[in-house]
């Protein structure tokens, strides 16, 4: 098994320059970004940040940082942080009426209903929100279960499209709890290493993964290999930075990546490129996928895709040249075929021979091997979280799961969409507690969110974390607590949760917080010993005690939170073909973690859930192909989730110089399609369809395909009015996106493929 190991000739975590000026190495967790855990050197003079530049010590960063992490300062010090709890009356909702209160106030208020809304109407009343970034996601469950006793931990966003729809197909199919492009991240030396070979193709597949860094996937090493001769395939709507040096470029129509998947299928296939004695020693059901991959020829794919059938096979014939690897992304988990296209790519790798291979598709260990099952309940009802024990919730599934009930065997939250119908109906039970943190619903996330918001403000008492006021806190809070940046806290990071071994960095304290800023991490154990006083948790009794707690879950991590400070980073070494030497399985023997052992192609899992056991395309629910009768009216095709380098989500929309570099939501068209609609470049315009219509300012650009928009989601506007919600109603995309729109087993939504009309502002 991987073991950590740290660089002992390292630079210190902290020097000190000859004017004073400290130096500290620490790691990024937040102003946006998903878990990266680049590599700083804060500069801190007098007990001032100065400003921030990158670690060149970091094995994955390299120095490199974004715009994000350059404009920290203004972040830090940004006039309208949150810097002290708050409350205001519940019919102040949707008012700037907020009143000081201290600490004590406010968690004392948080605990008495919690109590009171326990004490009348059961644990089920009580849910906890959470979204995703920042290491606040990493506590998500431990803020629901052993704080709060409940399992309605809430992550809304529908179909649950990000990562978790991926991770059902790794899991389901391949047995592994994520997959990842080999960029040799657990070697020291990374691409010097003799073990490591690199990739003779990529495929990028619905990502652009120099913006996004994506799930532990540093953006730049993909730069990194195409220097030591590693080739892309990307295929995408949009042409981004990666599509103008790919060999080929597959530009497919919106939300048609199932048929496409199946289509390389069948050329690999077909033409005999695939793998022969892999397949026979390891694979499941290759004679069915066959079958299955001969309904979809590639003259079909590309009638229903809009890709040249030569490309297509070219692509194929490029990735079957193992070793190989694919960097797959959100664009698959944002459709109703997620789980279909996640198959179909994994097992297109498979049969190539480059699954788990030097300069293949890197195989992370199964999470009970990772240490992050400790807490399920056995039979005797051992093992139980505290809180969930002192509730009676043993055996009970979180909201939707009786509608989905695959989706209790990926993730123990509720069913996003399940969720708001809920919230709306006060069926099976009223939801009347909500603590809410790291998360801003109203602006990013959600469809339909004027449903959320009504929705969420008929729970009877909201709290929520953040450091900032956002639409969300104006719309629905009654107490806001101050959060802390990473500057202020301690914490760490790792790449993908540990699940893929990799970097892990330390976040280590820098700053003294502002204000009364206090970390997610410490509320959560400071709310945990205030609701039970005589309980003493092992590992809860101080940020470093469970941080310790966690790093010692975790794949034979003997390190303690003090060493990871002290060195700053820490690596895993890679280990390859798993598969053979009994790494993957529970019983040591050879072979994957799936029902059969082998890589399924012909998924019995899938087929127990009463799913297709193969892969197979859905075309989109709202596409002109599907209803004709929208088309009519909407004939464009709306598409959004595409990341900038200044934003996360809903983050950093009031930090100057990134409003500078990128001021206002912006939707991107095709000069064609402008000029047939009468739009220049900068105007603003309405996109609308049959659910709603946002307002944007146009750019126009070669790099979207003809007939297709792509809007920024996540906008809000911070300098607007508060008690507007911040205008959030004029600029945000999700209004077009439809609730509860998923695919077969409750994953996946239309966030890519809905059809539109565009017009200018002035003509409304």
């Amino acid at each position: 098994m991987p073991t950590l190991h740290f660089n002992e000739h390292a630079s210190p975590a902290m020097a000190e320059l000859d004017d004073g000026t400290k130096v500290y190495r620490t790691c990024s967790a937040g102003i946006g970004c998903h878990n990266l855990g680049c590599g700083l050197k804060v500069f801190v003079k007098d007990g001032k940040l100065v400003k921030v530049e990158g670690d060149e010590e970091n094995p994955i960063s390299k120095g490199r940082l974004c715009v994000r992490c350059l404009t920290a300062k203004e972040y830090y010090y940004h006039k309208d942080r949150i810097l002290h709890p708050m409350k205001r009356a519940r019919e102040d909702r949707g008012k700037d009426a907020w009143e000081r209160i201290s600490w004590d106030e406010a968690l004392d208020t948080i605990i008495d209903r919690y109590r009171e809304t326990v004490d009348a109407y059961g644990i089920g009343a009580v849910s906890v929100w959470c979204g995703t970034g920042r290491e606040a996601s990493q506590i998500h469950f431990q803020m629901a279960n052993d704080v709060f006793g409940t399992v309605n931990a809430v992550h809304p966003n529908s179909g649950w499209s990000c990562i978790v729809p991926r991770m059902a197909a790794m899991l389901w199919t391949m047995g592994s709890s994520y997959i990842e492009a080999d960029n040799s991240i657990g070697f020291p030396d990374r691409y010097d290493d003799p073990r490591w070979v690199c990739p003779n193709y990529m495929l990028v597949w619905g990502r652009d993964p120099l913006r996004s860094n994506p799930d532990g996937l540093f953006g730049h090493s993909i730069v990194e290999m195409m220097k030591l001769g590693m080739k892309l395939i990307v295929a995408d709507p949009r042409v981004n930075w990666l599509a103008t040096r790919a060999e080929v470029h597959l530009q497919l129509r919106p939300g048609t990546d199932g048929a496409l998947a199946l289509g390389l299928l069948n050329v690999v296939i077909e033409e005999d490129l695939y793998d022969h004695g892999f397949v026979d020693a390891w694979c499941y059901g290759f004679e069915q996928l066959a079958e299955r991959v001969k309904e979809y020829p590639v003259d079909k794919v590309a009638a229903i895709t809009e890709v040249d059938a030569e490309d297509i096979r070219a692509a194929a014939r490029c990735i079957a040249q193992s070793p190989s690897t694919l960097s797959m992304g959100l664009a698959v988990d944002q459709n109703p075929n997620t789980l279909q296209i996640g198959h179909a790519l994994l097992s297109l790798f498979a049969i190539t021979g480059s699954m788990d291979v030097p300069g293949g598709c890197f195989m992370g260990i199964p999470p009970i091997f990772a240490g992050m099952a400790e807490n399920a309940p056995t039979e005797e009802g051992e093992g139980e979280p505290e809180g969930l024990a002192l509730y009676g919730n043993i055996g009970v599934e979180p909201l939707g799961h009786d509608r989905y009930p695959a989706m209790s065997a990926i993730v123990n939250t509720t069913h996003p969409d399940a969720t708001l119908d809920v919230l709306e109906t006060n069926v099976p039970y009223k939801i009347r507690f909500a603590y809410v943190f790291g998360h801003n619903a109203i602006s990013c996330m959600v469809p339909q969110p004027k449903r959320w918001l009504e929705a969420m403000r008929k729970i009877d008492f909201v709290a929520v974390a953040d450091l900032f006021m956002t639409p969300t806190i104006m719309g629905v809070a009654d107490i806001v607590l101050p959060a802390a940046t990473f500057f202020e806290k301690e914490g760490y990071v790792s790449n993908n949760n540990a699940s893929q071994p990799g970097q892990m960095g330390a976040i280590i304290p820098v700053l003294e917080p502002r204000g009364e800023c206090r970390a997610d991490l410490e509320i959560m154990l400071e709310l945990h010993r205030r609701l039970y006083p005589n309980s003493a948790k092992p590992g809860w009794a101080s940020p470093a005690d469970f941080i310790d707690s966690q790093l010692g879950k975790m794949r034979d991590v003997d390190a303690s939170y003090e060493d990871l400070c002290e060195h700053v980073i820490g690596q895993y070494e890679i280990e390859y073909k798993k598969y053979e030497k009994g790494l993957l399985r529970a019983d040591g023997t050879p072979g994957f973690n799936t029902p059969t052992g082998r890589i399924e192609l012909y998924s019995t899992v899938l087929q127990n859930l009463g799913d297709d056991p193969l892969p197979y395309y859905i075309e989109p629910k709202f596409s002109a192909v599907s209803r004709p009768d929208l088309a009519a009216e909407y004939p464009l095709t709306v598409t959004t989730g595409g990341r900038r380098f200044t934003s996360f989500h809903s983050e950093n929309r009031q930090i100057e110089t990134l409003r500078e570099i990128h001021p206002w939501p912006t939707v991107q068209i095709h000069p064609d399609t402008a000029a047939d609609y009468g739009i220049s470049e900068g105007s603003w315009v309405y996109v609308e369809n049959h659910l709603g219509k946002v307002k944007m300012r146009a750019h126009l650009t070669p790099i979207v395909k003809g007939g297709v928009v792509n809007c920024d989601h996540g906008w809000w506007l911070p300098e607007a009015d508060p008690e507007n919600l911040y205008d959030v109603f004029q600029v945000n995309v999700n209004q077009l996106i439809p609730h509860e729109e998923n695919g077969p087993l409750g994953f996946g939504t239309h966030y890519k493929s809905m059809p539109c009309k565009i017009y200018r502002a002035d003509e409304s």
